[in-house]
């Protein structure tokens, strides 16, 4: 039979039920298929949570066509009066985030990104962006910043695209967190000139690429994840540097 095509749909979780649901897919991308894990993973039910979801809005994106409307799309969203009832960002765990917290601009956290496999590589992105966007106006959002992955933790096997990122696409120092001092890895792990520049963008994960596309910039220093089985940077979007060919990218058919 063939799959109806899709008619999406993207929206703030309302329920416990939705959040489950946004929690199950999580399970199957970062656990059943990247292999990682964490001491609130719900292996029974099969939802990767931890104790930072109630603090952050839920973005779901849905498939409208099929039977129930599954959702096959999540983003994580916190806003810096959230992170400032939950005590901290997700992200401080990781990065020193001192740069953003004293600019005085509006802040907005991303993470746990994800897609469902069968939406991959064609317009589901764009419509979680569509959505992102809108959230980002109607809060007044001036920073974007969160934690990206590549898969595993072999820094032999991810010193090309890790160097590439620290020598092209470093933020400047105003947008600059730096990963903390206990586990800081350096990104600049060759010299420029020995970079193989198409092999090590192949190894860029497609979300970092897409950020670095919009804008983005990249942290100083990278954390290996050992309980997640990644090896992160921080990605950091200033809202205003955006031209108008990124920003087209970004709020694609938002008003088509």
């Amino acid at each position: 039979m063939t799959r109806a095509t899709p008619s999406f749909m993207v929206r703030l979780a309302e329920t416990e039920a939705e959040l489950r649901a946004a929690q199950r897919l999580r399970y199957d991308v970062f656990i059943t298929e990247l292999g990682g894990g964490g001491e609130m993973v719900d292996h029974e039910n099969r939802l990767e949570q931890d104790r930072f979801d109630p603090y952050f809005d839920h973005l779901l994106l849905q498939d409208t066509a099929q039977d129930g409307a599954p959702i096959v799309g999540v983003y994580r969203l916190l806003r810096d009066d959230q992170a400032q009832a939950m005590g901290q960002f997700y992200s401080e765990d990781e990065y020193d985030l001192s740069v953003l917290r004293q600019s005085g601009r509006k802040l907005l956290e991303l993470g746990r990104s994800c897609l469902h496999p069968d939406y991959r590589g064609g317009t589901a992105m764009y419509h979680l962006w569509n959505g992102l966007a809108e959230y980002v106006d109607q809060h007044g959002i001036e920073i974007l910043f969160g934690t990206a992955s590549f898969h595993g933790t072999d820094l032999d096997h991810l010193n090309e695209p890790l160097s590439l990122l620290y020598h092209r696409h470093l933020a400047p120092e105003e947008l600059r967190v730096r990963a903390q001092s206990a586990h800081y890895q350096n990104m600049n792990l060759m010299t420029e000139g020995d970079i193989n520049r198409p092999r090590a963008m192949r190894q860029v994960p497609a979300l970092i690429k897409a950020y670095l596309r919009l804008g983005g910039f990249v942290g100083d220093g990278a954390f290996v994840d050992r309980s997640f089985n990644t090896t992160d940077v921080c990605l950091v979007m200033d809202t205003k540097r955006l031209n108008a060919t990124q920003k087209d990218i970004y709020t694609k058919g938002r008003n088509g």
